[in-house]
């Protein structure tokens, strides 16, 4: 039996050597240093406000709206007027065809005409037409009069519609639709604020959590490494095995790991919070600290639950964006209800014209003498065209309407399905909306619970340790039950951290929730 404790104690004993040397290998190891940089103080505010400047997410949603204000713009040019020129000259030449050509070898006739014109789509879906021609002929036939002739028209042309496209047309929904776009892109730039917002608290949250559970494992390594030295301390005046020092050695590695691991989170934790908030172009974006000055909180909350549904059924962005769709869905019927009727149009014309130009006067015989000419100039033209001489209107009316049913009716009859399933669709997310309320204010209820709960844990891990420590000392207790209190101690330490943030969270998604979607209310995640 003695041999046997001897051999024991030689094993362990050089169990500790190798553990030991292990130990001070991996301690003389080079370690990289963690690269300097700034350490910037930041509160929960100003993390938000640096948010909503640099944010690039914001900054692109941003422009959506500004986008909408151009379609809108670009809607209305439906009725801008229209502007219309031209201008043509011609030459020809053409043999002699008889007698009455009235030229020698070749008749030549030049001409030179240029026109203006505006035309409108107006308002209420009527258009009109207005023209300006005038025109110079010229030719070497004698009996051409006048020659040189000049004319002038003067035309105008109004059509109203008087069923189809008289109350609403293309031009008037395309308008409405971008108006409704319009408003969509600040509902949308709204929800992108406050998931925003609600993100960098998210990242503030998950950084501060992730600080105080690095911590919570330098404590907690700081206790092994104490337990170790007062182990050696005991082996080296006879009243512990060796194989103590090992388990102690042991422990030390483990938590080692632990603090390797939280460093490690700490500085992922420091780049999600770094992408919400920082200007990436600044130079020192990658190389800044933070020093969280904000502390979590524990302020017992009453959720009114109730309340919080009926807020939320109002204010929602995505119950907004699909009134906002119904709205536009509405607007298509309309429209469409419009085009399957008969297509019935009035069409008012008005025209003026006058003449000028070198007038010959022929005498008596065959053929015909020219005795003298009149010239008739362009004020002369023009006068005969205000006087009215020569004037000409129309009035018409168009009608047409297909027969059996036709494109007009199967889109009214296709957009009002599409309504129908949308009212359903509506309905469907009023109830997720109710449902993910419910459970986000239960989820405060809960998290108050369990934060109270991991709170006298925490004291009834603290009081374990220190009961374990005296009986250790006394000689009734293990390094084991000593190394598993102070274990449980950090596990409880921990839980209570993770409670208190995943309670303030949960009212930061109590406070999103009734405005804007949430991707669900994570618990925090700090790798341990």
């Amino acid at each position: 039996m003695r041999q046997q404790r001897s051999r024991a104690a030689r094993v362990g004993l050089l169990a500790a050597c190798v553990f030991g040397l292990a130990a001070s290998t991996f301690a003389q190891t080079p370690q990289a240093p963690a690269p300097p940089g700034p350490v910037r103080q930041l509160s929960m505010e100003d993390a938000i406000k640096l948010a909503l400047e640099n944010n690039l997410s914001l900054q692109v949603e941003r422009i959506n709206p500004q986008l909408q204000d151009q379609s809108i713009e670009q809607a209305k040019t439906a009725w801008t007027p229209n502007l219309t020129a031209g201008m043509s000259s011609s030459s020809r030449t053409s043999p002699i065809s008889g007698f009455f050509s009235g030229a020698t070898d070749k008749l030549i006739r030049d001409s030179f005409s240029s026109n203006v014109g505006a035309n409108q789509l107006l308002p209420w879906g009527a258009n009109y037409n207005v023209t300006w021609d005038t025109s110079r002929a010229k030719s070497n036939s004698v009996y051409d009069s006048p020659n040189p002739a000049k004319a002038a028209n003067l035309n105008f042309s109004f059509t109203q519609p008087l069923l189809k496209n008289l109350k609403v047309d293309s031009a008037r929904q395309q308008l409405v639709v971008s108006k409704k776009n319009r408003e969509l892109s600040d509902i949308e730039l709204r929800q992108t604020v406050l998931t925003t917002v609600r993100s960098v608290k998210y990242a503030y949250w998950n950084l501060k959590a992730s600080v105080a559970a690095l911590q919570v494992a330098r404590q907690s390594l700081d206790l092994a490494k104490e337990s170790l030295r007062n182990n050696r301390s005991k082996v080296e005046i006879g009243t512990m095995a060796p194989i103590d020092v090992v388990e102690a050695e042991a422990e030390v590695a483990r938590r080692n790991e632990a603090v390797i691991t939280a460093q490690a989170t700490v500085r992922r934790a420091e780049d999600a919070l770094r992408t919400l908030i920082l200007d990436s172009k600044s130079a020192d974006y990658w190389a800044v600290k933070f020093d969280l000055t904000e502390q979590p909180v524990f302020a017992a909350t009453s959720v009114d639950i109730e309340g919080t549904v009926k807020t939320a059924l109002e204010k929602r962005t995505d119950l907004q964006q699909a009134r906002k769709n119904l709205e536009i869905t509405d607007a298509t019927i309309h429209y469409q209800r419009n085009q399957i009727l008969p297509d019935l149009n009035a069409q008012v014309g008005y025209g003026l014209s006058g003449q000028g130009g070198t007038k010959l006067n022929f005498g008596a015989g065959f053929p015909p003498p020219v005795i003298g000419e009149i010239n008739e100039g362009f004020g002369t033209m023009m006068n005969r065209l205000l006087s009215n001489d020569f004037h000409n209107w129309s009035f018409a009316v168009q009608f047409s309407y297909p027969i059996g049913t036709g494109a007009a009716e199967a889109n009214l009859a296709r957009t009002r399905l599409q309504k129908s399933q949308a009212l359903l669709q509506l309905e469907n997310l009023e109830l997720q909306v109710s449902t993910s309320v419910r459970d986000v204010a239960r989820n405060v209820e809960t998290n108050q619970e369990r934060l109270a709960s991991t709170q006298a844990t925490r004291k009834l891990m603290e009081r374990r340790l220190e009961a374990e420590q005296k009986k250790f000392a006394a000689g009734l207790s293990t390094n084991f039950l000593v190394f598993q209190a102070q274990r449980d101690l950090a596990d409880a330490q921990y839980s209570e951290l993770v409670a208190l943030l995943d309670y303030n969270k949960s009212l930061v998604d109590l406070e999103t929730v009734q405005e804007a979607p949430t991707a669900g209310s994570a618990s925090v995640t700090v790798v341990r």
